[in-house]
């Protein structure tokens, strides 16, 4: 409970005030665009760590890819805040030139609420630094992630496998949301985080363990 605020006359409401039921809306929004899959705009400060030798395996990968290992984390924020920890799972042999032709998982843990629709859109202008495709490449990867990424709250998780053959899955919270195969999208998608292109290198580094 609050205390009772002293009354005040009010001022009349501008054009702009009448639009605020919308905030929360524009804000995670504008979480979801800026932070999501935007390493560019993030501040990294103190935002890398180093790996957990005791993690265990998530669940999706038991079946799916037993031998991976923890090739390494790292954590995103924006201005101080946590957004979400990425971790990579990886089957021995890896080489990060390479990355696409080997089966591994990109597995990210929510800190806070965001739109999956946001995470989608931001996806494709990512990949777009990777490499180039076409307006309907992005018309249909854009209507699958919108599929696959569900409004994220703290402490869910997205998890997108590769299985070095153009086969990606996604999953929330151990639910597989979509699936296709396409090599390209492979490349380009994971690229995001993985690429030379990458517009967050020091993450890149710490993922691949080379930190």
């Amino acid at each position: 409970m609050t205390a009772p605020q002293p009354h005040a006359r009010r001022a009349p409401r501008s054009p702009r005030a009448a639009h605020a039921p919308h905030a929360p809306r524009r804000q995670a929004l504008a979480w979801g665009a800026a932070c999501v899959l935007a390493p560019s705009l993030i501040t990294m400060s103190n935002a890398l760590h180093a790996i957990t030798p005791t993690a265990e395996l998530p669940a999706e990968l038991r079946s799916t890819l037993p031998s991976a290992r923890l090739m390494g984390t790292a954590v995103l924020r924006f201005f101080g805040l946590r957004v979400y920890e990425a971790r990579l799972w990886a089957a021995p042999g890896l080489l990060p030139e390479d990355y696409a032709r080997h089966p591994f998982a990109l597995e990210l843990v929510y800190d806070r609420k965001l739109e999956g629709a946001a995470i989608a859109e931001r996806s494709i202008a990512e990949m777009r630094r990777v490499g180039s495709f076409t307006e309907e490449q992005a018309r249909q990867w854009l209507d699958l992630m919108k599929q696959a990424f569900p409004d994220v709250v703290a402490k869910d998780r997205l998890l997108g496998l590769n299985d070095g053959q153009g086969d990606v899955r996604f999953f929330h919270n151990g639910r597989q949301t979509a699936q296709l195969r396409d090599a390209d999208y492979a490349r380009l998608f994971f690229g995001i985080w993985l690429a030379p292109q990458t517009s967050a290198p020091a993450m890149r580094t710490s993922l691949l363990g080379q930190g």
